[in-house]
């Protein structure tokens, strides 16, 4: 079966699948979205020119770059609030004291030596020049001046700078968001890069729109994308100039019209293509450089791929799948990523509204189908894809084993079929061959002999020879078969031009789509399926032609789905700028010798509340062990050996009901697991979860506790 993923199997684009078009074939502005009630319609946009001045500096892997403060990379020795604020006080006390003693001569008169000295005699005394009030001020401004001095002295004796910053300074300290000012020619809201490069009329025009409020965030990024069409050479200036003249902020737009998504519930900053995620905690197993900053995942994370364990209920979908969806759905209409989210029926993963694609398989309502050959015209890539979906999970997970035998079988199938139909065999026939049914074998054969295949023909003998043969996996992918070869799946799987499929091919183009599983009633079809997707996806990503284009899979419940093949395509994915998003209830749901290779595989493993001790033990052992300081204390009793000294031991005895000791703290270098098994299983709270993360340029950032719910 053809298809390109933009049109129908009969090739009429009755209702073709969305796809970019060139910056001067664009629609006209869409309304803006309709307000809640109440709310006045805008009349300025100093709403988002305040987001897109904000400060958004360069920070370490996983930190929410909007707003952010950096801190240093070591926690500075902080004096404990008890002995700060009892430290201030007492010294403001003793300051009290001494100035009360220098005003009442307890102190003498020594203190008025500075002033005999350099203060003329004509200004002393009642008859001085300066007269009574004069000679006042000039008194009254030199106890002035010794009080400031003994207040100085006491503050920095008693840490008053540290109490102002600790306690008064944060109280006004301006909001994350405020607006900034900025120099002109540093202002990202006058477009000087497009002013420079020749194109003032543009940038005055952008610049315009940003003002009367008539630009989002999703326009600038959209935006922003096509000027780098356009400085790569893809586009030429005249033609994004005139887009731009012509619809302004609503410029190359996506090929759906849309200009935002019906509902945004995560936080997004798509200048820095981040969406957030949750809070790093104020934890001493955190660094201090991340405590109690915003943790957020972009383009650059995802890259290297992710995968999350948690039981049902710890907030996979809600909280990590949910909210990556959502942002790379953004992305996809500034034309920046394609994405394909699976997860089963009414897994909650956005509004259908929100993609461009929804297939339904099972659903007879569903607008899509599913190409089950991955829009590929080769035999053989078509075989190896399915034959990764079929038996995928029942090969050799062990290292250097593979499938080759059933893509073999399929590929000897595939080959003589599509040279007679022109088209790939359908589930049913595709099932009557694998078992062997002499009807269509027979058919096959002839058909092949009135064309003159030779070659073919004799695939078709050698694959009639192994049929019931020891160790023939026909039978085998002939009962996987038969799973797809179900009622519910009646009208899906078409290959003879009935219906509409959809394939991976179509991620050389910012596309959203959503695959919905039927799980409920075809539990192992659906990881079937999921495994097909998966296959598809690592295919196609590797042989895209636009590779600016990030390209991302969520797949919402992996089980069944890694097998060794799936795990070198992951490993593949980040020199092609894609990525996947795993989830897993437990790693129990991996077989064992690939739950080390999917784990360094994936550049951003998360551990989510209600791990089993099992399940951390494979993370603590891909996160390793550090150096850290220990510090042993070690209380010995002092043994008095004078009259007096016993008698104070005895006081001290009776007065705290325990005998005198003397401490002593030994301090070493250890060697311990950044997170035990037990702390994964046991001390992280509901809601909470253990996060590493390595981006596209290798740098990476230790497991951080991180609370998603903030």
């Amino acid at each position: 079966m053809d298809s390109d993923g933009t049109q129908e199997a009969r090739g009429t684009h009755a209702s073709p699948v969305p796809r970019p078009a060139g910056p001067p074939e664009v629609p006209a502005m869409p309304p803006l979205p309709p307000r809640a009630p109440g709310m006045p319609p805008p009349t300025d946009g100093s709403a988002f020119l305040t987001w897109l001045r904000a400060p958004r500096p360069e920070a370490a892997p996983g930190v929410w770059r909007f707003g952010h403060r950096p801190r240093p990379a070591e926690e500075p020795e902080e004096i404990p609030t008890r002995q700060l604020l009892s430290g201030a006080l007492i010294a403001f006390l003793v300051g009290w004291l001494i100035w009360s003693l220098l005003q009442n001569g307890y102190l003498g008169t020594w203190w008025w030596v500075p002033f005999d000295l350099i203060v003329p005699d004509a200004w002393r005394g009642g008859d001085s020049d300066l007269g009574e009030t004069g000679t006042f001020i000039v008194y009254q401004g030199y106890e002035l001046l010794v009080a400031l001095a003994i207040m100085i002295g006491a503050a920095r004796l008693g840490r008053w700078g540290e109490l102002w910053r600790r306690f008064v300074t944060p109280r006004f300290r301006r909001p994350e968001a405020q607006e900034t000012r900025t120099a002109p020619e540093d202002d990202p809201a006058q477009w000087n890069e497009l002013r420079a490069a020749g194109a003032p009329d543009a940038a005055e025009r952008l610049a315009a729109e940003a003002r009367s409020g008539l630009m989002r965030d999703v326009d600038h990024a959209r935006i922003l994308r096509a000027w780098q069409g356009v400085r790569t050479g893809r586009h030429s200036l005249a033609t994004f100039s005139g887009a731009v003249l012509k619809d302004g902020a609503a410029a190359c737009l996506h090929p759906s019209g849309e200009r935002d998504l019906p509902a945004r519930l995560a936080r997004h900053d798509l200048v820095t293509g981040q969406v957030r995620l949750g809070t790093t905690v104020d934890d001493a197993r955190n660094p201090y450089t991340y405590r109690g900053t915003g943790l957020a995942l972009g383009p650059d994370l995802l890259g290297t791929s992710l995968v999350a364990v948690g039981p049902a209920g710890s907030g996979k979908t809600g909280t990590v799948v949910r909210p990556l969806a959502e942002s790379l759905c953004l992305h996809a209409l500034a034309g920046r990523a394609a994405v394909v989210v699976v997860g089963a029926a009414g897994a909650g993963l956005g509004p259908a509204d929100a993609y461009d694609v929804v297939v339904r398989i099972g659903n007879q309502e569903s607008e899509y189908d599913l190409d089950l050959y991955g829009g590929t015209s080769d035999p053989d890539e078509a075989a190896a894809v399915l034959a990764e979906a079929l038996v995928g999970d029942l090969a050799d997970p062990h290292p250097g084993s593979d499938s080759r035998r059933s893509t073999t079988v399929l590929a000897q199938l595939l080959g003589p079929f599509r040279a007679v139909h022109g088209r790939f065999p359908s589930v049913p026939e595709l099932r009557q061959l694998l078992d062997g049914a002499p009807g269509p074998f027979a058919a096959l054969r002839q058909g092949l002999q009135e064309a003159g295949q030779e070659s073919l023909l004799r695939e078709l003998d050698a694959r009639e020879r192994q049929m019931g043969q020891p160790g023939d996996v026909g039978g085998v992918l002939g009962d996987r078969v038969a799973l797809l070869d179900r009622p519910a799946f009646a009208g899906f799987f078409d290959t003879s031009g009935r219906s509409r499929p959809f394939t991976l091919k179509a991620l050389d183009h910012p596309v959203r789509v959503r695959i919905d599983l039927p799980q409920r009633g075809h539990a192992d079809a659906s990881k079937m399926l999921a495994r097909l997707v998966l296959a598809q996806f690592t295919a196609s990503v590797a042989v895209r032609e636009d590779r600016s284009l990030f390209a991302c899979l969520l797949l919402d419940d992996a089980t069944g789905v890694v097998t060794p093949e799936a795990v070198r395509g992951i490993q593949r994915l980040r020199s092609g700028n894609a990525g996947v998003v795993l989830t897993l209830r437990t790693l129990d749901d991996v077989a064992r010798p690939l739950r080390g290779p999917l784990l360094g595989a994936t550049g951003c493993r998360m551990a989510l509340s209600g791990l089993t001790p099992w399940d951390g033990q494979d993370f603590a052992e891909v996160w390793g062990k550090e150096w850290t300081e220990a510090r042993d204390v070690t209380d010995r009793q002092i043994i008095a050996e004078t009259p007096a000294g016993k008698a104070v031991h005895m006081l001290r005895r009776v007065i705290t009901g325990k005998a005198p000791t003397a401490r002593a703290v030994t301090v070493r270098q250890v060697e311990r697991e950044r997170w035990s098994a037990s702390e994964l299983a046991h001390a992280v709270p509901a809601g909470h979860a253990v996060l590493s993360l390595t981006d596209v340029k290798g740098e990476h950032a230790p497991p951080l506790l991180v609370d998603l719910r903030s």
